[in-house]
């Protein structure tokens, strides 16, 4: 527990000195967000749709089918957006920066670095925890936005609403107060992913096969405190609602 914490310290200490690895930021941005897109497309798109496809019965029976642009859109943006796609992240993004840093530790990459007088926590992890904390909530933002769409197109296969009047419906009962929580949770998911994937990454063995054991561990670690997050935060939502 205490080099968890020793780790920790020694990334706030970085973030924060003077020669900041701006290049290094951006690339890792651009690998964790753009190369991202595709599966998060496919996840936010078929997420809307499934989740209005199995909410349409319900409501059709109770004549509420007018509040299913509303309902899902809420669900979306408050829950299954962020947690889905938190996940999501946390086996591709995760799982990448494990496998690549174990790798480094086993090839002596990071070694070199310090004989070389470069700080790997500055070069390798403080970029890696910022980049991840500032994409992935813009990936979860994007999904929320293309599970959207798919619940109009759900709703378009059994109806026809236009694509005005379902967003009308959609925004029509979403409040400031449904964004800010998932928003907020939302970062805390991205610090989470990168913190674990770099620490797993950074401190695995010298053997080759340490390599897939860190990048597996990653995915578990981060996946299973990304629920223990997302609970925490919706007792403190509730409390404060």
């Amino acid at each position: 527990m205490s080099d968890v914490y020793l780790f920790i310290v020694n990334i706030f200490k970085e973030t924060f000195s003077r020669d900041f690895e701006f290049k290094e930021f951006f690339n890792q941005c651009f690998q964790m967000g753009l190369k991202s897109l595709p599966l998060v497309s496919i996840t936010g798109a078929i997420m809307g749709l499934v989740l209005t496809i199995q909410s349409r019965p319900v409501l059709v029976d109770f004549g509420a089918v007018t509040m299913l642009p509303g309902m899902v859109t809420i669900s979306l943006i408050r829950e299954m957006g962020p947690v889905i796609t938190a996940l999501i992240c946390a086996g591709k993004i995760g799982s990448g920066i494990g496998a690549e840093l174990g790798s480094m530790k086993v090839t002596e990459q990071i070694d070199a670095m310090e004989v070389s007088s470069t700080n790997p926590i500055r070069f390798l992890i403080v970029t890696r925890v910022l980049a991840a904390t500032l994409m992935i909530p813009l990936l979860i933002l994007y999904a929320d936005a293309l599970g959207i769409l798919g619940s109009w197109a759900g709703v378009n296969l059994k109806g026809d609403v236009s694509f005005v009047l379902f967003f009308s419906q959609a925004f029509g009962q979403v409040e400031f107060i449904d964004f800010l929580p998932a928003v907020i949770k939302s970062y805390m998911f991205g610090a989470v992913i990168g913190l674990v994937g770099c620490y797993k990454g950074y401190n695995a063995g010298r053997g080759t096969e340490s390599v897939g054991l860190a990048a597996n561990s990653a995915v578990v670690m981060s996946s299973l405190l990304v629920i223990v997050v997302d609970v925490i935060a919706v007792q403190i939502t509730d409390m404060l609602i």
